[in-house]
């Protein structure tokens, strides 16, 4: 495919499971009382719901509010209500009451498809929105008629800082999201992915799930991630890659389990995404497990990936999330202008796997779009002579000490250098004296007998006194979103 997909999920659906591979599996799961769905199957049981949900009054375009956890119902119900011409509501399972209230009010589902046991937790909730019966009997006639350029998901942000946002992304754009996945990583129909994230976050819908529909290939998809499961799943599904993020690589590395001699040799790659990984936990997984890790970079307002550093015999820089794939990518400067390289700035992206909007926020939209049409990340970095994207941290997440701008990334990396660190977050804390002072927080592996003086005295071995946190927390665990990508302010939040 030489550039992005055209039409709509229904068509791509439709030509799955009207071509050669309708009898191959598209979706394979663990635990389910579904073991498996062809593509023909799966066209069949979301048609099926999307005339339902037509003969049920809803107009095209509402939302459908998706409370479904991985597993066949919930992928049933996102080609559902995408291939019905809905809004593709999908939230976040791990949200609490108060941001599930919001969405579910500010979306303005009507309808909603919930999983057993969500059901409690949207019964409080929501209000006024209907589970529907799917009587027999009750389907229509007819489908909507549904474009490229059609609503097709909504997807709100994990909120860290205030309400969440409600990022739509048309059928086009969707679909663009898989396909800079399936660019980046020459995925084919050969091709089996090991799905451990959520499908209520963009990582695990679009790189995954929309990875799967553009490729052809199968995705086996697990309930969540277990440390314990993640190597056996692999072996049985005879996954050939997989897509997770750095937390996870980190207690796979810590975990007693590993991969057989067969997966090992079959595996292409592994794919880490949503936050940036550690040179030293990278360099130790491969060395480990013999399997190749692809740093990416993706965000929600772009379904996904837009950055990927390459497969061999392309050139991989370890630090960096890669090079643009099916998009652009530059670095702006504080007047919003894109700079040369090796010049430190915002990284933005531009291209047809960017979001249409923030729902019912024109300011908000208008702020996150120059006039030019280049999306602000609002992540820090510069770009190689190379066009290889290096990250230093978030503009909101900056660490202001004396004056000078302090990224929080230096500190995890230095953290994580220890094999003992399994997670690490570093974050500013009020200060009289300099405006902000370094913390960090971190969780160790079970027996180690590292103390917060070790810790300090790693960091100024490697960054200075000045960048070294004044204090390290030691917790069970830390904060994370729906992903497993930690939540620095509100680690900040909970070592207070």
């Amino acid at each position: 495919m030489i550039g992005p997909p055209k039409g709509t999920v229904r068509d791509w659906l439709d030509a799955r499971a009207e071509g050669l591979e309708s009898d191959r599996v598209a979706f394979q799961f663990f635990d389910d009382p579904v073991p498996a769905l062809t593509w023909c199957e799966l066209r069949q049981r979301a048609r099926d719901t999307a005339l339902e949900l037509t003969a049920s009054g809803v107009g095209k375009g509402r939302s459908i509010a998706i409370m479904m956890p991985n597993g066949s119902a919930g992928v049933i119900s996102v080609f559902a209500a995408l291939y019905g011409g809905f809004r593709a509501t999908v939230l976040n399972l791990a949200a609490g009451d108060d941001a599930l209230t919001y969405a579910l009010d500010h979306s303005e589902a009507k309808v909603a498809l919930v999983g057993a046991a969500q059901a409690e937790q949207f019964n409080r909730c929501s209000a006024g929105i209907q589970i529907p019966s799917f009587e027999s009997g009750s389907q229509s006639d007819a489908l909507h008629d549904v474009v490229a350029d059609d609503d097709a998901l909504l997807m709100y942000t994990s909120g860290t800082t205030g309400r969440p946002k409600g990022v739509v992304h048309s059928h086009a754009s969707l679909l663009a999201g898989g396909w800079t996945t399936t660019v980046a990583h020459q995925l084919s129909d050969q091709d089996v992915g090991l799905c451990v994230l959520p499908i209520c976050h963009i990582n695990g819908l679009c790189v995954t799930v929309m990875g799967g529909l553009i490729s052809g290939g199968t995705i086996a998809m697990a309930p969540k991630f277990s440390s314990t499961q993640f190597w056996a799943q692999m072996s049985s599904s005879h996954a050939t890659w997989f897509s997770v993020v750095p937390t996870i690589i980190s207690h796979l590395l810590h975990a007693d389990a590993t991969p057989d001699a067969t997966t090992s040799k079959r595996v292409r790659f592994g794919r880490s995404a949503s936050s940036a990984l550690s040179p030293d936990v990278h360099e130790a997984f491969e060395a480990k497990f013999g399997i190749r890790l692809i740093e990416t970079m993706g965000l929600t307002e772009t379904a996904a990936q837009i950055l990927s550093n390459p497969l061999p015999p392309g050139v991989q820089k370890i630090g960096s999330p890669g090079i643009a794939y099916g998009n652009e990518i530059c670095i702006l400067s504080a007047e919003l202008i894109p700079m040369a390289p090796m010049q430190q700035g915002e990284i933005a992206v531009r291209g047809p796997n960017v979001m249409r909007e923030y729902l019912k926020n024109a300011e908000a939209t208008r702020g996150t779009f120059t006039s030019d049409g280049w999306l602000r990340t609002g992540d820090l970095g510069h770009m190689d002579d190379d066009g290889y994207v290096f990250v230093t941290g978030r503009l909101k997440e900056l660490i202001i000490k004396g004056g000078e701008n302090i990224a929080p990334r230096e500190i995890d990396d230095a953290l994580y250098s220890h094999e003992d660190v399994i997670e690490a977050a570093a974050f500013g804390r009020p200060c009289k004296i300099y405006g902000e002072k370094i913390e960090a927080a971190v969780v160790l592996r079970k027996g180690s007998a590292l103390t917060e003086i070790d810790l300090i005295g790693l960091c100024k071995s490697r960054l200075g006194t000045f960048k070294s946190p004044d204090v390290v927390h030691f917790l069970d665990a830390l904060p994370k979103g729906p992903s497993g990508k930690i939540q620095r302010k509100n680690v900040a939040i909970e070592t207070l």
